[in-house]
């Protein structure tokens, strides 16, 4: 009796065992599961991820089209300056001076402008195929940004793009980014083109440049020629971007250097405001104040130097009333809408 009592106890004892061990593979097996429907679940997503990527769609993960933020203009109109103040805001990033407007403006106006209009199959940016090459384009921009500056993905975060040497493609970046927010800087072209030859000048930043490419200083004798061609130039560029900010159809904004040099701190306030980006009002004036003018090292200013004056009017000091008037011929339709 006693061995069959035993017996049943250890059969008991064994049953328990079993129902415990089969809990447990349960546990496990379900965990399991889990896990698997977890990996199973992302590499779904990173496959429809990389499959869009390859078929030249946007990255869901990267920089959104709407919180790029353009400042087209020229060179020499404060692009540097503000390009520093935005990008000191929590959640901005700048990009300096990428080019990929120069990438594509320089292709479709300047060295294939004879193409415009032609749809052939042929030539990369035929109209016949403009929907399909913006894409592209859109594609190309957002993913490389992405690449460069992940920390600016995310809806709350801008990317700053300071691009006033490709603001020849400004039309085609704000087509083919419509939802992508836009800042056309201007300065008088005369203050430009002073600034541009104090800077081409022996003893000048763009000088020294050169000088290590076996380039000499501006000659008097070329002056005149330089100045037209910078005016030209700047006027050529401006057009380009006003073209682009009177088509665009998302938020944008005008700004004149004249008036973000006199008062910075309300520019910038509209700035932000007309291109209805939230921004603490205490961040914004540390920030104007961490730039200004009177901050700036004095090593760093000055005569032949990148910032130089920052003194509206200065032209009528610098530039000869020659090239003053050869300016004014150049960008007469420029100066008349905003500077008469």
């Amino acid at each position: 009796m006693f061995k069959k009592l035993n017996e049943f106890r250890k059969a008991r004892r064994e049953k328990e065992r079993l129902v415990n061990d089969l809990a447990r593979a349960k546990k496990e097996l379900g965990e399991t599961h889990e896990a698997l429907s977890t990996a199973h679940d992302r590499i779904t997503r990173q496959s429809r991820r990389i499959k869009r990527l390859l078929e030249g769609g946007e990255d869901p993960g990267g920089i959104r089209a709407e919180n790029v933020v353009w400042i087209f203009g020229a060179g020499r109109t404060g692009s540097t300056w503000l390009s520093a103040m935005m990008g000191e805001f929590e959640g901005h990033v700048a990009w300096r001076e990428p080019l990929v407007g120069a990438l594509f403006g320089n292709l479709y106006y300047d060295r294939a402008k004879h193409l415009i209009g032609r749809g052939g199959m042929h030539y990369i940016l035929g109209d016949a195929y403009r929907e399909s090459w913006l894409r592209s384009i859109r594609a190309f921009v957002l993913r490389e940004a992405s690449a460069r500056f992940p920390e600016a993905a995310g809806p709350r975060n801008y990317l700053v793009v300071k691009e006033p040497n490709g603001s020849l493609g400004a039309p085609l970046l704000s087509e083919a980014l419509p939802e992508s927010r836009m800042i056309l800087l201007i300065r008088d072209p005369r203050d430009v083109v002073a600034s541009s030859m104090d800077a081409r000048r022996e003893e000048g930043w763009k000088y020294a440049r050169r000088a290590r490419m076996g380039v000499g200083p501006l000659a008097e004798e070329d002056l005149d020629a330089f100045v037209r061609d910078r005016a030209q130039d700047y006027f050529k560029r401006i057009a380009h971007t006003k073209q682009a900010y009177e088509a665009h159809q998302g938020r944008k904004v005008l700004v004149r250097y004249e008036e973000l040099r006199a008062n910075t701190v309300a520019t910038m306030r509209r700035i932000y405001s007309t291109l209805e980006i939230v921004v603490d009002e205490e961040e914004l004036s540390q920030v104007v104040e961490k730039h200004s003018w009177e901050n700036i090292p004095d090593e760093k200013k000055g005569e032949g130097k990148i910032y130089r004056k920052a003194t509206p009017g200065g032209w009528r000091e610098d530039l000869s009333p020659e090239h003053a008037r050869i300016v004014e011929e150049a960008t007469r339709p420029l100066l008349e809408e905003f500077y008469s």
